[in-house]
């Protein structure tokens, strides 16, 4: 065989090999491809199955927020109410002591304690205190507000105000109280000079004169003008109680109806 034709033989073998080779990687490359292609889609549905997760989780998200909100608020709202259940107890503490101290003059009929709009009111009829028309104190009124003073002493945080009440009917001509809003105010005073001379301390007494314009009866009856006709002791609530005692109101059964 000729040297030509032997190389002619060896280019078809070598083109021969070259496209089975060909053809080998071929079917390795589409094989591969099938391969990155079924990956890519498996990562798709993955990735749009945590962004569906998302917009479940998104409300969730928020919903929480707003339960750790609520959490928060509501803990407040605990404290808060420790808080004035603490506060309550101890006026009620302060109302009931009062009341014992006082009962003998509470049965006479001297003075009644009632608690109106969060406040604690001591009310002494005016004919305990005085006579009538008059603004200086009576021997029976000195006693009465001595028994008073000495409770009042007790309770150190707070303030009083005194104010003075009368009836509708005027007074008489040539009192030298021309009108119910000098005789009220000046039985206020009376009354508060005489609790500073009992050893409490100025600063924490006030006097307030209302005439006839806060009735807690109709002036049509005798009964009703003798119910007006009153001085009342108020302890002022620190500002830290002023959430209204209601409750210690209704426990205590000392609810007024004005």
């Amino acid at each position: 065989m000729s040297c030509q034709k032997q190389i002619q033989l060896s280019a078809v073998a070598i083109c021969g090999a070259l496209a089975v080779t060909v053809a080998g990687c071929g079917k390795e490359a589409e094989k591969k491809a099938r391969q990155l292609a079924t990956e890519k889609a498996a990562l798709v549905s993955e990735n749009n199955a945590l962004k569906a997760r998302l917009l479940v989780l998104e409300p969730l998200e928020g919903e929480l927020d707003r339960m750790k909100q609520e959490f928060e608020g509501a803990k407040n709202a605990v404290a808060k109410f420790k808080e004035q259940e603490a506060i309550v107890e101890v006026q009620q503490k302060i109302v009931k002591r009062l009341l014992d101290r006082l009962k003998d003059v509470i049965d006479a009929g001297d003075l009644t304690v009632r608690l109106r709009r969060g406040r604690m009111v001591v009310a002494l009829p005016s004919a305990v205190l005085f006579k009538s028309g008059k603004a200086d104190l009576s021997g029976k009124g000195k006693k009465t507000l001595d028994k008073v003073s000495e409770v009042l002493k007790e309770i150190s945080d707070r303030n009083f105000q005194v104010a003075g009440h009368t009836d509708n009917v005027r007074v008489s001509e040539g009192n030298p109280y021309g009108t119910n809003w000098h005789l009220s105010t000046a039985r206020a005073i009376s009354v508060v000079l005489y609790l500073k001379e009992a050893g409490i301390r100025p600063k924490r007494l006030s006097a307030a004169g209302y005439a006839q314009f806060q009735p807690l009866a109709s002036n049509k009856s005798k009964r009703g003008k003798a119910r007006n006709r009153r001085i009342e002791i108020t302890l002022m609530p620190n500002l830290s109680e002023l959430p209204n005692l209601s409750r210690i109101e209704k426990k205590l059964g000392l609810s007024e109806t004005e």
